[in-house]
């Protein structure tokens, strides 16, 4: 830290001339640097395998800033504190001259020795990259180290076990720091906030009330040109494992002890553990797997999953989930929570639905549907607020009710657009939060359960496929899921926040 308080860093990016890097890091570390949360004694070093001088990196993080955002306010000062470095992450003798370029640059900004190593290139490289910053000594420095990791970590529990074995030979578990991009966004943060500091809430947050709670995170595009990854991942493994999950364990947590990162993560790491683990047969009663077809959208043509590009022409890969889970323990028990995730669905959308349950006897009837139950709706993109769902009296001479809405937007209230992902979760890093990081038990854990999923799924072809056409809601089982058990899955349209 430096004396406004400001953390001091040198950050080196793995994979600078990537998309990630472009769309996302780059410009989030510009609002920083524009908000002051960084200052002039910061450094970012763009490692990657291609030839460029520093003058070209500058430029092209320049160019990434302004596509982004549209502000070029001290973007020359900014772009000053980049460098660049031609990298090979097998050669030690790169490492080697990594190292001399790191202590020029922490001299000459005085950065302290704090250090961050992002890796935002392929998961294959990771514990390569790890062991070699470790044994060519770019770890050993005076400041702290800190990696950053984006996902997969791993492709099942076994792979993810053996990364995390390469990655603790040289960091950590507290300098470990596994970015799940839904942790960044505000309404998910949020979700603490809506239960722990809010009375008319927390007494209601057990199997008492809450009939059941549905989790959404819809797309619209299809895979495009991911196909290759998409094969060997699918929406299990690419959505569930990671951020399906971790709304799960924030929304089902006991209240922790105190707010910090290991409390915090203690009271999920619980959730996970009390999941109730289908076996064999009995995962159909639980899961719902589709693939999509083609389509017209908008009168556009749309193809199929298996025309898309690097995909096979029978792929058993599965683009859209939908779930029931339990947790056995003394508080959800008897509650389930729904999830669904797909590709080349209706509309782009993720959001949380909590729904109570009915009250024991209605006495106010309306001619034409009976009382609606009260929902706890919290949108977290693309609009991002919360509305509440309740029963009011009809204006009139009757006692007849209807539904009202109370509704809070972040971008309607507040006039502007809340902070992006990665620029919360990056300032959370370089002020050593790990609070909304991933810890490996979670990793693990996560990895335990869809593990045993994808095990029954790649055994078991998939003779429906495709079951639902692309632009469509999803395939007809996942509705027939909830309808075995009394619900329906409340379209996302209808509730979305500014239309309340």
């Amino acid at each position: 830290m430096n004396k406004s308080g400001n953390p001091t860093s040198l950050i080196m990016i793995f994979g600078a001339t990537g998309d990630l890097a472009k769309r996302k890091l780059f410009p989030s570390l510009y609002r920083l640097f524009e908000k002051g949360s960084l200052t002039d004694q910061f450094a970012v070093v763009g490692v990657a395998r291609r030839p460029l001088t520093n003058e070209e990196f500058q430029t092209s993080v320049k160019d990434s800033v302004l596509t982004a955002l549209g502000k070029d306010a001290n973007i020359d000062e900014f772009v000053s504190h980049f460098y660049y470095h031609s990298h090979d992450v097998t050669d030690s003798s790169s490492y080697v001259t990594l190292k001399t370029m790191a202590a020029g640059l922490d001299e000459k900004y005085n950065i302290g020795g704090n250090r961050i190593f992002y890796l935002a290139m392929a998961p294959e490289f990771f514990g390569t990259i790890a062991l070699h910053l470790k044994s060519d000594g770019l770890t050993d420095v005076k400041g702290f180290k800190r990696l950053v990791i984006e996902k997969p970590f791993g492709h099942d529990l076994e792979s993810a076990k053996e990364l995390n074995e390469q990655i603790r030979t040289a960091f950590s578990e507290e300098e470990v720091y596994r970015i799940d991009h839904y942790l960044g966004k505000e309404m998910v943060r949020n979700i603490e906030v809506i239960r722990f500091a809010n009375a008319i809430f927390e007494p209601l947050w057990n199997n008492r009330y809450i009939s059941n709670i549905q989790i959404t995170s819809s797309e619209t595009l299809g895979v495009e040109e991911r196909g290759r990854y998409y094969e060997t991942s699918g929406a299990l493994r690419d959505m569930v494992q990671n951020h399906m999950m971790q709304m799960v364990a924030l929304l089902a947590m006991e209240p922790p002890i105190r707010l910090t990162d290991e409390e915090i993560r203690s009271e999920k790491v619980k959730v996970l553990r009390a999941l109730r683990m289908p076996e064999g047969e009995q995962i159909k009663d639980y899961f719902v797997r589709g693939q999509y077809g083609k389509g017209t959208v908008n009168g556009e043509e749309l193809p199929g999953y298996r025309e898309e590009q690097m995909v096979n022409p029978e792929s058993n890969t599965e683009t859209y989930v939908a779930a029931k889970l339990m947790i056995d323990n003394f508080r959800w028990a008897g509650v389930p929570i729904y999830i669904r995730t797909g590709k080349r669905l209706t509309t782009k959308s993720t959001k949380i639905v909590i729904q109570f349950k009915d009250i024991p006897m209605n006495l106010y009837y309306q001619t034409d549907k009976e009382l609606n139950p009260n929902l706890l709706v919290i949108h977290i993109q693309p609009d991002e607020g919360i509305t509440l769902h309740l029963n009011a009296k009809k204006a009139g001479q009757h006692l007849d009710a209807t539904e009202v809405k109370l509704s809070y937007a972040n971008s309607g209230i507040n006039g502007m657009n809340t902070p992006e992902a990665y620029e919360k979760l990056l300032d959370d890093c370089m002020h050593g939060d790990a609070t909304n990081f991933t810890h490996w038990d979670e990793v693990a854990l996560s990895w335990s359960f869809v593990d045993n999923i994808s095990e029954v799924w790649e055994n078991t072809k998939e003779e429906s496929y495709p079951n639902y056409e692309a632009g469509s809601k999803g395939p007809k089982a996942a509705d027939e899921l909830l309808e075995k058990d009394g619900f329906f899955w409340w379209p996302i349209m209808e509730l979305d926040v500014d239309k309340c």
